[in-house]
């Protein structure tokens, strides 16, 4: 059965913009990314918009929904009523390219200052053992689909733009968290790394990344908080510390 749709669209880019209004029909059973598509077919033809999978699987359609960081190919329209404005924009943590498409390169740097995992020099091929209990604690990390969702509600990165030099954000916490994890992930301090060049201190665990992961990952209870909890065990402990005094002293370290 078709219902009558009232939307407000972001159109413009990164310097000048506004929202626009449109009246369109939609189906039962239809998602926000089926609407925005009959939107650029019939009344919007030069409307922006980025997707690919259709599936929640690629992270592609990311955008805000009535102020809501989420997924347009997983949002059902009938999530809103016959009478209520749905509000589609842009992800506001990013730049924006054109109406609902970001620059998310942010993310792409960081990921790459997240140094990688390095195998063991002392174990050859095929030599390498993990139990199946290391496997399963880092693998819900790796349903991570990168629609940056997580980072774009963060307000670490949303509101203070200044922050984004030293603060990673909850993706590439969940990733550090994965690695320092590993059982032969050995040859760096994950855990010290975390807090001195990724700011894994300036994380106040709202969760609010928790509340719009599309995969259901528990980013704060599982990763961030444990994190903090590791890091504070080797900076803060005073039998650590009294070691490291200990062994300064007899010039050991």
């Amino acid at each position: 059965m078709a219902r009558t749709l009232k939307l407000r669209i972001w159109r413009g880019n990164d310097e000048d913009g506004a929202l626009q209004d449109v009246t369109v029909e939609g189906n039962n059973g239809e998602v926000v990314l089926d609407i925005i598509h009959r939107v650029q077919a019939t009344q919007m033809g030069d409307l922006a918009v980025r997707w690919n999978c259709k599936a929640g699987k690629c992270g592609s359609c990311s955008m805000e929904i009535n102020g809501k960081p989420r997924l347009a190919c997983m949002t059902q329209i009938s999530a809103y009523g016959d009478d209520e404005v749905i509000t589609i924009t842009p992800l506001r943590a990013f730049p924006v390219i054109k109406d609902l498409v970001t620059d998310v390169s942010f993310n792409y740097k960081k990921a790459l200052e997240v140094r990688a995992y390095e195998h063991p020099v002392d174990l050859k091929p095929g030599e390498a053992r993990m139990e199946q209990v290391d496997v399963e604690r880092s693998q819900e990390f790796r349903k991570c689909i990168e629609c940056f969702l997580c980072q774009d509600t963060c307000h670490v990165i949303r509101d203070h733009e200044e922050n984004k030099k030293s603060f990673a954000g909850p993706r590439f916490f969940i990733r550090i968290a994965e690695l320092d994890m590993h059982p032969l992930d050995t040859l760096r301090n994950r855990k010290q790394t975390a807090q001195s060049e990724h700011g894994l201190g300036m994380c106040n665990i709202t969760k609010c990344c928790t509340e719009v992961c599309p995969e259901h990952i528990r980013i704060t209870d599982n990763a961030i908080i444990p994190m903090k909890e590791r890091v504070v065990d080797v900076k803060y402990d005073p039998l650590r510390w009294l070691g490291s005094v200990i062994r300064k002293r007899d010039g050991i370290l």
